[in-house]
This record gives structure tokens, C-alpha cells and sequence, in this order.
């Protein structure tokens, strides 16, 4: 049994129940639990390390509820930049025809490391590209998370609606059948889903929703599957304009209301986005108290639209903090997550919007409340040791030290993220990942999105000014 005292943080915050902020606060750490928080912890048993905090503040780890690793290794690609949603999908697809383990092992690397180095110890990742032959390509992404040593929640989803079968964008070659994806979901279910406390690793069920890629039987196969085994059901849910419009034409309804007729609502469901919302969607989705990713970079960059947060919290919804895919942010960066959260609300809302406590709630709490999770979220006993620990004793934050939340969340600057431990180990130190070099791996991973890029510009000829 190791016991862990991080002492004399300047501040601790904990976004425990009562929204406590402790000065000068300790936190005593039995192996991979918070013992105890307040201050000068008086321990009579044998203490094995003592973590100087001065000049620190003390946040819980970072919660990010939607993600797709694999386009880490197509940001800032100039024929994708400037489009919307579905026009950029099609360029994406295309490119991801050649997708295998390695650039999903590589993507990974990319999209959790930086989630790390941002103060994130908990994401879900969204990977529903699956080209035909390749297998295990989620084994590859649970792999890279245990190297780096973030807490994970890797969703296997799927397209099965490809271009013959009247995809706009879709190709053919990344879909697959109802039989190929069950199959899969048992698998991966049984190998890696941990259901005890303080897991590590739970897997959930995720079938792409972009503008109604997977028939109607793979998605009630889903969930029926998903609630058998107790594990989350997870899509994408009003997006875009165009997946509202899809969606009155194929089926007569908006979004929202297709979900509610096939009972894809309820605690164990969360969807991204959520931009497209009307008065009764969002009083739908907060009284079936079903999750939401709010992505606000993404859905920026898209053109997308603004999630109705204030509108949605108060009525009580489950809200967390998302950074979507590379592709469409360009980052994987919590504290700008959390800053443009602040920012969208304020240029929408003006005085309604949420304060820099209730987005820090949501990005940590609030996120772990979304993936179903009691046990993470927040600094407290009994609860998992994930800190992390912000350097502000630096020229960014000089000046403005009077409110330690407003301070991160407003003045947000990912480079003085210091330490960062996840399940009671520290997986950043000094700013930098422990497990990896990760210049070398850097390295690899440029070479790997090269090889990729090269491989598309066979087909996408533009593609080449960017190799």
C-alpha cells in the first residue's frame, strides 16, 4: 500500500458536492484512492512520497467526452479546411480508406498524449472507421492508452451505410455487415470491459450517425447489445443542418424525435454536439437524462451551430466537455476546450451564460457523470486519485491570481499543466508524458501521416501539396 501527500497547493479545487476551494490545501493519496483533503493532514502512518504543491493549484483531471483519435493524422489539411460537415466528411472517408492498426495506434498517441498534456486523465474516443480486412483496430487504440496511462473509454462504432446503398459519402470499402459488427462488439466487450470501480478501461457502443450512416438494424442491434451488457450507447445527434434535413426526408421527423420513437435515450446513452435543438428536444434530452458532448471548437470550425448549454442546464441535464476530432479542432487541448466554452456562451448568451466554475464543472464532473461514472470527477475521499496540477506561479497567470477557477478557465494556458496524475501514478511531469520520448515518437507519427497521405493522393490528387 503506497501512501501519496501532495501538501501546501495554494489552492485545492476540488468540485466536490459544495464546490470546495481549500487554501493551502493537502491531499493524501492511499495507492489509487484519495484518502483525505483539507489542510496540514496530520498522517501518523509512514507517508512513501511527499509531493511539493507550492506555487500550484490542484484541479481534478480534465473529463473529455467525445473524440476521434484517428484524424489526428489529417489536421491542417488545406483541401478539408473551410468545409462543412458533410463536404468535409467526404474528404476524410476518402483518405481513411487505407486506414490499419499503426495509424490508429499513431492517431491515439497523438489525440490522448495531448489530452495528457492538457490535464485530461479521462477520455472516450469515437472510432467507427473500419475498412474491409482490417481488423483489432480498437485493440490498438486501448494498447497506446495503457502505454500513456490515461483513464479510457474507447467506443467501437461502425458505418454501414456506404455510397451504393445511398451514402453521400460514404465509401464502400468502410462498411460493414450487422454480422461483422456484433461480432466485434462481443469481443471487444469481453476482452477489455471493466465494470469495478476505479476501472481503467470500459468499452462502449457507438455506430456513426453523420447523416444516417448505419441502417436501422445495426442501430437497434446496438443498443439492444449495449443494455444486455450494462455498457454505453454513444452517436452523434443534431449536428448540422444537413442531418435535420436528411432526417425529415428519409424518416419525417428531426433527429431528436427518431431517437426518442427507437428508445436511443436514457442514462446509459450520450450524444455529441446536440446543436440543432428546439425547446422540446432540449427538454427531452434533460428529462430522459440523457449525456451530452458539448464540443464548442468543432462545432465552430464546422459552422455547425452552439449546444444550448445554459438552456440545457437549467433543466438539469448531463452536460460534458468534448474536443472532437483533430480534423475539425485541430487539437486535442482541454484548456482551450474549456476557454472557447466560456467564450461561445458569452458571445451567445451574454449574461446568461455559464460562469468559469459551471464550465470547469462540466469539463470535470459534469464529463464524468456523462460516461456514467461516479468514482472520477472530483477531488474528494473515496474517489480516484486523478490531479492534476496547473504551475501558475507564471508570467501567463501573473496579475490575475484573485479567483484560482476564473484564472485557469479564462486565462487558460495548456503549458503550465506541471503534473498529472491518473489512478494514483503520475503519467506528466514537468509538462512532459513519462512513458514515451516523445520527440522520437513524434517522429514516427509524421511518418506514419505521410505514408497516409501519400497513399490518398492516388485518389485525391489535391492531397499532394500537403506531402
Amino acid at each position: 500500500m503506497k501512501k501519496t501527500l501532495i501538501k501546501n497547493a495554494d489552492w485545492v479545487i476540488t468540485m466536490d458536492d459544495d464546490k470546495s476551494r481549500i487554501k493551502n490545501g493537502d491531499i493524501l493519496i492511499c495507492d489509487n484512492a484519495i484518502q483525505a483533503v483539507g489542510n496540514e493532514l496530520d498522517t501518523n502512518e509512514i507517508v512513501d512520497e511527499v509531493i511539493d504543491a507550492r506555487g500550484k493549484v490542484a484541479i481534478p483531471g480534465f473529463v473529455n467526452t467525445h473524440h476521434h483519435c484517428w484524424q489526428s493524422l489529417v489536421r491542417n489539411i488545406h483541401v478539408a479546411n473551410g468545409l462543412k460537415l458533410e463536404p468535409w466528411l467526404a474528404v476524410v472517408y476518402d483518405i481513411f480508406q487505407d486506414v490499419d492498426a499503426r495509424v490508429v495506434e499513431a492517431g491515439a498517441y497523438v489525440g490522448l498524449g495531448e489530452l495528457l498534456k492538457t490535464g485530461c486523465t479521462t477520455s472516450m474516443d469515437h472510432h467507427y472507421v473500419h475498412p474491409a480486412g482490417q481488423e483489432k483496430l480498437i485493440d490498438a487504440q486501448i494498447d497506446a492508452a495503457k502505454k500513456l496511462g490515461i483513464r479510457f473509454h474507447p467506443t467501437r462504432g461502425n458505418l454501414s451505410i456506404g455510397k451504393t446503398q445511398g451514402s453521400p459519402h460514404v465509401p464502400d470499402t468502410l462498411t460493414e455487415n450487422v454480422d461483422q459488427i456484433l461480432n466485434d462488439y462481443e469481443r471487444l466487450i469481453g476482452k477489455y470491459h471493466d465494470d469495478q470501480r476505479f476501472a481503467m478501461t470500459r468499452v462502449g457502443l457507438a455506430p456513426c450517425w453523420h447523416q444516417l450512416d448505419s441502417t436501422e438494424e445495426v442501430l437497434k442491434e446496438t443498443l439492444q447489445l449495449a443494455r444486455k451488457h450494462k455498457v454505453q450507447f454513444h452517436s452523434h445527434l443534431a449536428e448540422s443542418a444537413g442531418e435535420v434535413e436528411a432526417c425529415l426526408e428519409l424518416f419525417g421527423c428531426r433527429p431528436v424525435e427518431l431517437v426518442r420513437r427507437l428508445d436511443w435515450l436514457g442514462e446509459d446513452v450520450y450524444y455529441a454536439h446536440c446543436v440543432q435543438l428546439n425547446d422540446e428536444e432540449v427538454k427531452l434530452l434533460a428529462e430522459t437524462k440523457t449525456g451530452i458532448a458539448h464540443c464548442p471548437i468543432s462545432n465552430m470550425f464546422l459552422n455547425s451551430g452552439v449546444c444550448r448549454v445554459p438552456d440545457l442546464s437549467e433543466l438539469g441535464a448531463s452536460i460534458g466537455l468534448g474536443v472532437d476530432g483533430a480534423a475539425s479542432n485541430n487539437a486535442s487541448n482541454m484548456m482551450t476546450e474549456l476557454r472557447t466554452a466560456y467564450l461561445v456562451h458569452r458571445l451567445t448568451y451574454g449574461v446568461h451564460a455559464p460562469t468559469a466554475e459551471q464550465i470547469l464543472e462540466i469539463a470535470t464532473s459534469g464529463g464524468a457523470k456523462v460516461l456514467g461514472r461516479d468514482d472520477i470527477g472530483s477531488i474528494a475521499p473515496n474517489k480516484a486519485a486523478d490531479i492534476v496540477l496547473m504551475d501558475w506561479d507564471q508570467l501567463p497567470y501573473a496579475g490575475g491570481k484573485n479567483d484560482p477557477v476564473a484564472c485557469i478557465v479564462m486565462s487558460g494556458d495548456s503549458r503550465l499543466v506541471h503534473t498529472v496524475m491518473v489512478n494514483g501514478q503520475i503519467v506528466v511531469a514537468d509538462g512532459k508524458l513519462i512513458s514515451i520520448d516523445e520527440r522520437t515518437v513524434t517522429h514516427q507519427i509524421n511518418q506514419v501521416g505521410k505514408n497516409l497521405l501519400q497513399t490518398a493522393s492516388e485518389r485525391i490528387p489535391s492531397l499532394k501539396m500537403d506531402l
